[in-house]
């Protein structure tokens, strides 16, 4: 078995790309590789699960129990596990490092290769090397990969330095070549469910690493043991119910959604039916509706031109659908998007406008209360603080004074800076990003209030049934 944790000196070194490339180059050599990403990412999982052909999962010391990312990494663990790290190496919110890339390459027993830009760098390499070999002796970087080189007469000065004074490996050497970039807006790379060439991209991308990356040296220092798995299982308090039908969003305008929320939403009992809310004219038969996060606003044009599906959507939560969505749902869901001066008409189901702006809203990690106000069941036991994630450019305006909330702000900003999740009818919108792990067990509670609603309409139409046939009263 192989396990790698690919992290860099700095955020924006090129490690996503490498990454990239790096899954496309095994799986082209017919390895099977199971990606990882740290932190809450959408976008950089998208292009590694479509590089390795399996589903990229999320490592987040932040979020999860050490237990449960060690188990969790284990659980998903193939032949070959690369990790992408954020930012650099050593960076995180603890002064003691103990959210760090380092800290998870510790926890996971990770060889370390730190991708290096070597832009305008000559003797200087040496001493970034060793000092980040120095600052935590108990990290293995097994090598470096040097990227952005200015050609073949930098390389060679750069493998002469690094080999006299360090004892670490060259690994790669990738010259500059803007063929390799992905193009790039607010929230990082463009997502591959946007992109209509990702996979000729990938392709030339993983040539590219396969031609300028040892592959052979690299799985021989990654080689490794199966880790100890700690005992301990995820069961969630709640009981899962019976079989529902949630249609989820999931086009170039939706696409946040985490594999393992995915996953838990079908351990509860849920059958997750895909529709396109571009092109789709009508909701395929569904329970309920399920629409995360992504750019409603770089496709708001199309969203706007299919106002029968608009239309359907609003009157199905009218009419008591339960309903999810996140951020970028919960901005199809208001009533208009202003984006670059323009402004387009959405679903209306929320009574609010969505303002785009060229600086973060809301960025990090949140924690969140629950109040009363929120609809789905809740487990026996008491209340704790969800800990998630926003990452937004807009900001929701013109609501209505007396709109219920599910959740108060402790931590981020939300709606409005002191609250979040916005309830009606049976919707819950928010702008925080919830994960199933730990104790906040959405996946569950949100399939068991699919079904506890879809029983309860279910007994109202039997009533109505029996009240029809019943025989008429003789005066």
């Amino acid at each position: 078995m192989n396990r790698m944790l690919i992290s860099a000196a700095h955020k924006s070194s090129g490690k996503t790309i490498v990454s990239i490339g790096l899954c496309a180059a095994l799986k082209q050599r017919g390895h099977v590789v199971q990606p990882f990403k740290k932190g809450p990412d959408y976008i950089d999982p998208m292009w590694l699960s479509l590089a390795s052909g399996r589903a990229c999962r999320n490592l987040d010391l932040y979020l999860m129990e050490r237990d449960d990312v060690v188990a969790n990494f284990a659980r998903h663990s193939a032949g070959i596990n690369l990790v992408e790290g954020n930012k650099g190496l050593y960076d995180g919110l603890a002064l003691d490092g103990s959210n760090s890339n380092a800290a998870l390459a510790k926890l996971l027993d990770l060889p370390v290769f730190l991708v290096i830009d070597a832009r305008g760098m000559t003797r200087g390499i040496a001493p970034l090397i060793l000092g980040y070999q120095a600052f935590d002796r108990d990290i293995n970087i097994a090598g470096v990969i040097l990227n952005n080189l200015g050609g073949s007469r930098h390389e060679a000065k750069l493998r002469s330095v690094i080999e006299h004074y360090t004892d670490v490996p060259v690994i790669g050497a990738i010259h500059h070549d803007e063929r390799l970039s992905i193009v790039e807006r607010h929230l990082g790379l463009m997502p591959s469910n946007e992109s209509h060439v990702a996979a000729a991209k990938i392709k030339q991308i993983g040539d590219a690493i396969a031609e300028r990356v040892d592959l052979d040296k690299l799985l021989a220092l990654s080689q490794k043991e199966p880790l100890h798995v700690p005992h301990k299982a995820e069961v969630s308090p709640l009981p899962c119910g019976g079989k529902v039908r949630i249609g989820i969003a999931r086009d170039r305008a939706f696409g946040f959604y985490y594999a393992d929320d995915l996953d838990a939403l079908e351990a509860a009992g849920a059958e997750l039916v895909p529709f396109d809310a571009l092109h789709d004219a009508c909701l395929p038969e569904v329970d309920a509706l399920y629409i995360g996060g992504g750019f409603p606003e770089t496709c708001a044009a199309e969203l706007e031109a299919n106002s029968a599906l608009r239309a359907q959507i609003k009157q199905a939560i009218e009419n008591g659908m339960p309903a999810y969505a996140e951020c970028g749902g919960l901005m199809y869901l208001s009533r208009s998007i202003e984006y670059q001066g323009r402004t387009w008409q959405m679903v209306g189901a929320i009574p609010g406008d969505v303002k785009m702006h060229d600086k973060p809203i809301g960025r990090g990690y949140v924690h969140l209360q629950e109040d009363e106000a929120h609809p789905w069941p809740r487990p026996n036991a008491p209340a704790k603080q969800i800990k998630a994630h926003e990452f937004h450019y807009s900001s929701l305006e013109n609501l209505p004074p007396d709109i219920r909330y599910a959740y108060r702000v402790e931590r981020g900003y939300g709606i409005d800076g002191a609250r979040d999740g916005l309830v009606l009818h049976n919707l819950l919108a928010s702008y925080t990003h919830l994960r199933t792990i730990g104790s906040c067990y959405w996946a569950t509670r949100f399939a068991a209030f699919v079904w506890r609603t879809k029983q309860q309409k279910k007994l109202l139409t039997e009533q109505v049934a029996t009240e029809d046939n019943a025989p008429a009263i003789r005066m």
